[in-house]
């Protein structure tokens, strides 16, 4: 297993962040990276459609040897991820929206979380949010339509400024300084 790959799937292109990460911090290790752009976005899907999804992924990088699988897409992660530990025999790392960290560090008492639909309605992010949000007030907000254009290569422009203004400026007003 040491020369096996570490898999990595994501809904889109978002993850790649997490890819560049991963080969700096471990220059050695082959990495199979696979964007289920066909199915992008997740944030939208049911939660069975997600962990389907999941699963498939999951199946497609352990036929590909992989040794270890990080699930890097937030909605997969708390949608499916307590599913894939307890279905496959192989380690799983997720990602979740970082809610601990901004709790502990926010100086005004007030966080923000752009996510997916998926996202904030899954109970791993309640949860997560329960466990250590509970002493500062959490702004959630929907990015509709955000996924969709970054997944289509739009990362500037008028539509993309639309959505973050009109999310993100009733965040600022309830003075979140991390988001």
């Amino acid at each position: 297993m040491k020369n096996s790959p570490i898999g990595m799937f994501d809904s889109g292109i978002g993850g790649i962040t997490i890819l560049n990460s991963i080969k700096k911090l471990l220059p050695k290790e082959n990495i199979i990276y696979y964007s289920d752009n066909f199915n992008s976005p997740y944030g939208n899907k049911s939660k069975s459609e997600i962990k389907e999804l999941s699963f498939k992924n999951t199946e497609f990088l352990i036929n590909k040897g992989c040794k270890l699988i990080i699930v890097a897409c937030n909605t997969a992660t708390t949608n499916s991820i307590k599913e894939l530990r307890s279905n496959f025999n192989i380690p799983f790392v997720g990602i979740e929206p970082a809610i601990k960290p901004a709790a502990l560090h926010t100086k005004t008492g007030c966080i923000g979380v752009l996510a997916t639909k998926g996202t904030l309605s899954s109970y791993l992010f309640n949860n997560t949010s329960n466990n250590h949000g509970s002493n500062v007030k959490i702004v959630e907000k929907n990015a509709e339509g955000l996924v969709e254009l970054i997944e289509n290569g739009i990362f500037n422009g008028e539509k993309i400024q639309n959505i973050l203004r009109k999310c993100l400026n009733p965040m600022i007003k309830q003075k979140i300084d991390f988001l």
